[in-house]
């Protein structure tokens, strides 16, 4: 658990509580001169490529992969909704479990090597191996494991590599390289979803091949991080400390708490819907099964459009004006109103216009959330465990989103096509995370 607070509220530009104070185990000195060009760049390259490898899959993959399965009688055809659910489901778990142990253990490394670096590069090749097992998998169980074990070898490396930005990057500059991350991520989601789009028939392809990229990719970040070694050995953690790496007190640091709703609540609704969405386009709007890829390749352009042309202007202007809870209480309401306007779309036109919205509220979110979270976090030295605390609010709703809509979506639906209720909770929970952001005090 952390132990002190590591955030600079009310001090100028560039200061942090690291050039005066001396915290109770300060072992890294918090960053207050500019991230080096080369560090950002590999970021936002290893970022991009790294999602083209982890969403491509995510997001159409898994969804071809249980059809291949029904086309084999491994799964019944009216069973695909809930094994998407169960597939989903569990790797999340496996993704909330991994980012918290393996951010607490990149924290406390003490390799010559750095913090960070052997678990970026060993969690790429990890995720690569699982997506074999995937792509080759007989069944739904064996389909399952591969992804849990995807999940656990990416959010192996993510831990450690959004810990980074706390460690290179100073506050005044987080807002714009949030926000390019943020960019670097849905532009990888959109070439994740075009190479499933393209190697729809060729599944080892479509799994392995992007991750092998990233691989490469992760390795050349890795050589160029100017990663830190810490200068003292840690105390021994004891199992009451590992029990904590799951937690950090909302009454001790309740600013950090309300961002970790928020941002639980906004990524419920959205994965409430990208998890569905396959069978939401075949089932609620009625396009063709072999032409739901292309559908959605499209769609997820349109989002990215949207969000690149919002997200670095927010996270700059975000920097310039030095205020973070106005864009993102107003970006997760817009994404209520457009996640509970899906439930209206009977044809592929709407649902693109409804993608545009959709992709503007992302992008604004995408653009400042993750510069107030790091503004917000209780401690830098504990940076990698308290982001992956906070990566639970990333990870769990993908496990809770799917197993209840794999339940909702069958209210009343023995298809399991009732996407009206669905959206409605998933709307609602945005509406809450935008609420909860006005009470956070430390950020303005």
């Amino acid at each position: 658990m952390s132990t002190s607070s590591g955030s600079a509220a009310g001090m100028p530009s560039g200061m942090t509580t690291a050039t005066t104070v001396i915290r109770e185990h300060h072992w890294i000195p918090e960053p207050t001169e500019p991230a080096k060009k080369s560090y950002v760049v590999w970021l936002l390259l290893a970022q991009l490529f790294f999602f083209i490898a982890l969403l491509g899959p995510a997001i159409v993959g898994i969804g071809i992969k249980i059809q291949s399965l029904v086309a084999a009688g491994a799964i019944p055809e009216n069973g695909a909704t809930g094994a998407a659910a169960v597939l989903g489901g569990f790797g999340a778990l496996f993704a909330t479990i991994a980012n918290v142990i393996f951010g607490r253990l990149s924290d406390r490394t003490t390799s010559k090597l750095g913090r960070r670096r052997i678990w970026v590069v060993s969690g790429t090749v990890i995720m690569t191996l699982a997506f074999v097992i995937m792509a080759l998998a007989p069944s739904l169980v064996i389909a399952t494991v591969g992804w849990s074990i995807a999940q656990l070898g990416a959010n192996m490396t993510l831990a450690p590599f959004i810990a980074t930005i706390a460690d290179q990057v100073p506050k005044f500059q987080r807002g714009k390289i949030a926000a390019a991350i943020g960019i670097a991520q849905n532009v990888g989601i959109l070439g994740g979803t075009y190479v499933a789009e393209w190697f729809a028939d060729q599944l080892v392809i479509m799994f392995v091949g992007p991750s092998v990229l990233a691989i490469i990719v992760m390795v050349i970040f890795a050589f160029v991080l100017p990663d830190k070694v810490l200068p003292v050995h840690p105390p021994r953690a004891s199992l009451r400390d590992w029990a904590e790496t799951f937690w950090v007190s909302p009454a001790k640091y309740p600013d950090y708490g309300l961002a970790w709703w928020s941002r639980f609540l906004i990524t419920f609704a959205s994965f409430g819907f990208t998890t569905f969405r396959f069978f939401y386009l075949l089932n609620h709007i009625g396009v063709e099964e072999e032409d739901v890829p292309a559908v959605i390749s499209t769609s997820v352009l349109i989002y990215t459009v949207a969000l690149v042309a919002v997200s670095y202007f927010a996270g700059w202007l975000s920097d310039k004006i030095g205020r973070r809870k106005v864009f993102v209480w107003s970006s997760t309401a817009l994404f209520a109103i457009g996640t509970f306007a899906l439930i209206f779309v009977d044809d592929v036109g709407t649902f693109f216009i409804l993608e545009a919205i959709l992709g503007v509220a992302y992008g604004m979110y995408v653009g400042v959330d993750l510069a107030l979270v790091v503004d917000v976090l209780p401690n830098p030295d504990d940076s990698g465990k308290d982001l992956g605390v906070f990566n639970i609010a990333n990870a769990l709703p993908q496990t809770i989103a799917p197993l209840i809509g794999g339940i909702l979506v069958y209210v009343g639906d023995p298809t399991g096509s009732n996407y009206g209720l669905w959206f409605t909770v998933c709307a609602v929970a945005a509406i809450i995370g935008a609420l909860v952001i006005f009470p956070i005090k430390k950020v303005r």
